[in-house]
């Protein structure tokens, strides 16, 4: 290894002046030494007394939520935040004593099934992760041994004050301080994905005083670095490196960070100053928001609500106990009613003369007795539905993208059900509607428009003003040119070197010769084809480069101080190649907007090549270099128009004594170690991008998607609102969304905007306050403008009885910022809330997470967020839902969201199908949970009070034991995972139907009050019918009516029937799963009662043989059990046979309009699939679609 080379002549100390190498930031390190800035790292002296003494963190790393210790402390806890569980664990304790109606091991066993398989599950996922910490922390890297050689240790051995040695494509093991690279002045290149999500290479440079031989540095002894204490800031680092007498302030350019890459670079020494959860990575690794879904926290609700039913209930039997019981004895204590139950020989819980004492001890008995009421495995089993579900999203093939080998992927199982119910979508633009795969298509150059065909805007926008195809289009896409990825441009008079024969040859070489070395990209050369692609920071700057290689321009080497090019000499028309020397680039930067770098060309001059946006360049050209401004000014118009991103491009040349007095200012301010260093070295720039001659303007295209028109009119016609949030200009956002179907035709545009000639006059006259009051106001009257012509639209299609006029609003990021105010923002979503899409441009990534904030809590409904970018994880953590498109921006959205797909039109499938199935299976399982619930309750209610409240439960202690876990809960579950109203291509056919999830239809208090009533029903109808059918007739030969047990097991054998029953028939979709786990359910029930009324009496009292020797021979057992059963759910039965009749909800029509297809004939059938809406749906559509275009707020 110490033999390994050097890449020699390679010096970026001028090459990277303005950003890339930039030593110092912004903190004032004065602050070194105090509180927050007190690490101090002994390089390459771990074993330093002083370096011991301070005890910082190994390099391990946890990542898990439980350790062998803790985790069952810790589950328990975790369990018992959950009020239900908390009751049964109170319930379990007091099963031990007097008062408990039953045996304590009957409550205990339920209770540990399912906390033990809740712990289970936790454990499971939690061992996952364990795996994986050992998988990193295992890992080895190359250290500093005292030996003075390099030797591997593992990741978790590595200490403060190592030096280690990592490899190309290898990952950072710690935060390192770069000391040298193999190049010479020890530069190196690191992908970052992990930590930001973005894919391009970032630049990063050691100190020149550490960039020396690798046999030097292995004797790098001494340093010592002084710096800020461990933090989440993955942008900044402030830090000094004492060395050698002398000091040199650090900054983030030096900083190596942990899961970051090593690329295009052969090796690093660096010096380790954070190890552990102290590394900026870990410091990160926080929990995202907890969300919890709307019918979950309803849920809630509903368990408190039958906690209040469970003390109504067990209050007023102890208050009749009570009175029973005082009237037992007599006040004189001579007459007893009930004389049998020796009221003059009892203990305190059933004491005539101190019934009051009585009636409380009642109270807690009954407390448990009805506690069945609440479902000891409901949560449990909506935990392992909602498991099954994700395992069913992550596993459909409809959303899997080939292309990219990646399927959907549930990231969290708490929301499947909030799919079903989003109102509205707020979506990045580039990367999530469009591929952010540019691709250069168009040019203006000296005042000419090169560049045939059509974007997917322009025809969009031709189809919307129904103009044809022109001829010409036709044959310009028939013109066979190779594909080449990031090239679609085509024209005859530019193409294979034809260039050189245009009047203006000298200006088309000058424009391609600056998109060819105005740049930072990397040249990659193929070893076996000799292929050359880019490493480029941005797929704009990938797609400069392409083109300019097509077009005759090659760039296939640089080094740090030269870029070489192949280019097509303008007068021989020959290839040559010529070696350009590289003396400063000036990056691009959000504030500055545009890019330059000074060379001097092989004919020994010096020249400023440099491209940016037209709000920056056009002010910064010479007199003499405006020949060309109003054509290409036109050019760019129409460009964004047709949804494509410009630039402008100029260059200058310089003179030597002009370039002798800027590099030495630009050099004095960048070396300044100040808070105005950055203003400085601004200001010192602007000095020389200036006086430039215009050439022309670049068109690059972000082609959308495939299937996103298709996806958001199919959305739209669900009643889904759809916000975009882009960084886009007004013009070509408003196009975009012509194109992908977000602006339809005959959809009126409210464009809010601060571009108006009062605000501009006050702009250049500075005053800030002005202005701001004159914006405020503007966008004041805008919206009211707004609202005013939408209140219009709405009171003018009412009258005329028509679907109201649909508008769509657009904003740009200047006016957006005063209608978050305050005072504005309800009038901004009142309006926008009367649209069906809003556009956003120039929204910022706070401005996207201030908007997304107010949608959500503004209207009270469920916001769905959905991008690809790290700019996108605030919109999708504020969302109720983060959808993260695992795109070209590297993970960091993904990694931040809920739901991850590939393509935008996969959100289609996600939610009308997916989304419309969960939701409806969990509130259909969850609504039957608490009626299944009610109605055994509700039996034990109805007996005691038959018993005169006596606090005897009707039951076998192992009958109610058993009825939540092992009678009742796999039907339920089979129903959460599997039933489907309608089949996945209706769900698509038939749009509208998702709104019974927006509308929360099967979720209402009324639906599930609706299901609580039919629960206390069916309890009256099979505890009086079995009761009034076997106690008042003989039941044996020999002439004895039924007995307790006989009684018990009749009802109870009732009670399974039922909800079984009950579930059968409101199940929509059988499969043999649902079949085996209903029926197989009432089969275990039997089965049970067999094996437990074998074992002895005194375990199963009142079970015993009752079922082989008396229940099961008996015929009038059987014909009470076929009663009860169909008395019981002929309630239901009626009800939904008025419902299908007279108030038919949107699937009841669908589901029962195509059975009566498919028994009529096949050729109704055959019209149906064609894509014909029955009449029936047609009418109910109409008015829903009309209801939901009528609503003008989102209370």
């Amino acid at each position: 290894m110490a033999g390994e080379r050097r890449h020699k002549g390679m010096r970026l100390s001028k090459l990277y002046s303005f950003k890339c190498l930039k030593p110092f930031s912004k903190e004032d390190h004065s602050q070194i030494g105090s509180r927050g800035y007190s690490r101090v790292v002994f390089c390459n002296d771990p074993d330093n007394p002083e370096a011991l003494q301070l005890n910082y963190r190994g390099n391990y790393v946890s990542t898990t939520k439980y350790t062998a210790a803790n985790f069952i402390p810790k589950s328990l806890f975790e369990q018992f935040r959950r009020v239900a569980n908390i009751y049964f664990l109170v319930v379990a304790f007091v099963s031990f004593s007097p008062l408990a109606p039953y045996t304590a091991p009957s409550v205990l066993a339920p209770l540990l099934f399912v906390i033990g398989a809740t712990m289970v599950k936790e454990g499971v996922e939690d061992l996952r992760r364990r795996r994986q910490d050992i998988e990193a922390n295992n890992r080895r890297v190359l250290v500093l041994s005292k030996n003075g050689e390099f030797s591997k240790t593992k990741w978790k051995n590595l200490r403060v004050g190592d030096l280690v040695k990592v490899h190309k494509d290898e990952y950072f093991p710690a935060d390192l301080l770069l000391l040298s690279s193999s190049y010479e002045d020890g530069v190196c290149y690191v992908e970052t994905m992990n930590l930001d999500g973005e894919t391009n290479l970032k630049l990063k440079h050691a100190l020149e005083i550490t960039s020396v031989e690798e046999s030097s540095i292995k004797n790098f002894r001494g340093g010592v670095i002084k710096c800020e204490d461990p933090n989440e800031h993955l942008y900044s680092f402030v830090g000094t490196l004492h060395y050698q007498g002398q000091q040199y302030p650090l900054s983030p350019q030096q900083m190596l960070l942990r899961d970051s890459k090593l690329r295009n670079t052969d090796f690093i020494v660096g010096v380790v100053v954070f190890t552990g959860h102290d590394t900026k990575v870990m410091q990160n690794a926080t929990d995202p928001p907890s969300k919890r879904s709307k019918i979950e926290r309803k849920m809630d609700k509903i368990v408190y609500i039958l906690f209040s039913i469970l003390i109504v209930i067990a209050f007023t039997g102890s208050v009749f106990f009570g009175i029973i019981t005082r009237r037992d004895v007599t006040d004189d204590g001579k007459k007893m009613r009930r004389w049998y139950l020796r009221p003059d020989r009892t203990t305190v819980f059933y004491e005539p003369r101190r019934a009051v004492l009585a009636s409380f001890f009642h109270f807690l008995t009954a407390l448990m007795l009805y506690g069945y009421l609440i479902p000891i495995s409901l949560y449990v089993s909506i935990e392992v539905v909602k498991v099954l579900q994700s395992i069913f999203i992550n596993q459909d093939q409809e959303m899997y993208h080939e292309e990219t080998d990646r399927p959907a992927r549930a990231r969290t199982s708490n929301l499947n059900e909030e799919l079903g119910q989003v109102d509205t979508i707020l979506s990045d633009k580039t990367g999530t509607l469009t591929c952010n795969s540019m691709e250069f298509v168009k040019c203006s150059i000296s005042g000419t428009a090169y560049g045939r065909g059509m974007t997917e805007v322009e025809l969009a926008l031709r189809k919307q003003k129904g103009m044809s195809m022109r001829p010409q289009d036709d044959e310009i896409k028939a013109n066979p040119t190779k594909s080449v990825k990031g090239f679609n441009f085509w024209d005859e008079r530019v193409v294979d070197g034809q260039w050189i024969n245009q009047p203006n040859a000298e200006l088309i070489q000058k424009f391609f010769r600056v998109l060819a070395i105005c740049h930072t990209a990397i040249p990659d050369v193929d070893g076996e084809s000799g292929e050359i692609s880019y490493e480029a920071e941005s797929p704009d700057e990938a797609a400069f480069v392409i083109a300019s290689r097509e077009l005759g321009f090659e760039f296939f080497a640089r080094s740090q101080t030269h870029i070489s090019l192949h280019e097509i000499d303008h007068v021989s028309g020959e290839k040559v190649d010529r070696v350009y020397e590289l003396l400063h680039v000036l990056e691009f930067s959000s504030s500055r907007k545009r890019m330059s770098v000074i060379v001097r060309n092989p004919e020994n001059r010096l020249l400023l090549l440099s491209k940016g946006a037209d709000s920056v360049m056009f002010e910064r050209l010479a007199k003499h270099g405006r020949q060309f401004e109003r054509e290409t000014k036109e050019h760019i118009k129409r460009y964004a128009e047709a949804g494509l991103r410009t630039l402008v491009i100029a260059y200058r040349e310089v003179d030597e004594e002009e370039y002798r007095i800027w590099e030495e200012e630009f050099l004095n301010a960048k070396t300044l170690v100040t808070e105005d260093r950055d203003a400085l070295i601004d200001a010192a720039a602007d000095k020389i991008e200036k006086d430039l001659i215009l050439l022309g303007s670049t068109a690059v295209e972000d082609k959308l998607q495939k299937g996103v028109p298709d996806c958001i009119e199919k959305l739209s016609q669900a009643g889904v609102k759809i916000w975009v949030l882009t960084g886009d200009k007004t013009e070509t956002a408003i196009n975009i969304g012509y194109a992908c179907s977000l602006l339809r035709e005959g959809m009126e545009k409210i464009l809010i905007t601060l571009d108006s000639p009062d605000i501009e006059t006050l702009e250049k006259q500075g005053d800030k306050d002005a202005v701001a009051k004159a914006s405020f106001q503007s966008i004041k009257k805008q919206l009211r403008e707004g609202m005013s012509q939408t209140a219009a639209a709405a009171t003018t299609d009412d009258s005329a009885n028509e679907k109201p006029e649909m508008f769509g609003l657009v904003i740009d990021g200047k006016s957006l910022t005063f209608a978050l105010d305050k005072k504005l923002e309800k009038e901004f979503l009142e309006l926008a809330s009367r649209c069906g899409s809003v556009i956003c441009c120039r929204s910022s990534p706070k401005q996207k997470a201030l908007v997304t904030r107010l949608v959500k809590t503004g209207t009270g409904r469920t916001t769905l967020a959905i991008g690809d970018g790290a700019n996108d994880v605030g919109m999708l953590q504020e969302a109720d839902i983060g959808v993260g498109i695992s795109g070209a921006e590297g993970m960091q959205a993904v990694m931040a969201s809920d739901f991850a797909i590939a393509q935008f039109r996969f959100l289609e499938r996600l939610l009308l199908v997916h989304g419309h199935w969960c939701y409806r299976r969990i509130a259909m399982m969850i609504c039957y949970f608490f009626y299944k619930n009610l109605t055994f309750g509700f039996t034990l209610f109805w007996y005691e009070a038959y018993a005169s409240f006596s606090g005897k439960p009707a039951y076998n202690d192992w009958y109610m034991s058993c009825y939540n876990v092992f009678f009742t809960s796999l039907p339920v579950i089979a129903l959460g995972v599997f039933d489907q109203d309608v089949s996945a291509r209706l769900c698509l056919k038939y749009p509208l139907l998702y709104q019974e999830g927006v509308q929360n239809i099967l979720f209402s208090w009324e639906r599930i009050l609706g299901w609580m009533l039919n629960g206390i029903i069916s309890s009256m109808i099979i505890f009086f019918l079995t009761i009034n059918t076997l106690a008042s007739q003989a039941f044996r030969k020999d002439g004895q009516v039924v007995d307790y047990s006989v009684l018990g097991v009749t009802m109870y054998s009732c009670v399974v029937w039922t909800v079984n029953c009950q579930m059968a028939i409101s199940i929509n979709y059988f499969t043999w799963i649902q079949h085996c786990f209903i029926w197989g359910s009432i089969g275990v029930w039997y089965l049970f009662l067999v094996i437990y009324g074998s074992l002895p009496p005194t375990f199963s009292t009142t079970a015993y043989q009752v079922f082989v020797e008396t229940s099961a021979p008996s015929p009038i057992c059987w014909l009470t059990l076929v009663l009860v059963t169909f008395s019981a759910l002929l309630p239901y039965f009626t009800y939904r046979a008025f419902q299908i009749k007279f108030r038919p909800m949107y699937h009841d029509i669908i589901v029962e309009q195509r059975r009566t297809e498919r028994f009529e004939s096949g050729t109704r059938t055959a019209s149906a699939v064609s894509g014909e809406l029955p009449v029936q749906v047609e009418f109910t559509l109409h008015h829903l679609k009309a209801n939901l275009s009528r609503r003008d707020s989102w209370n």
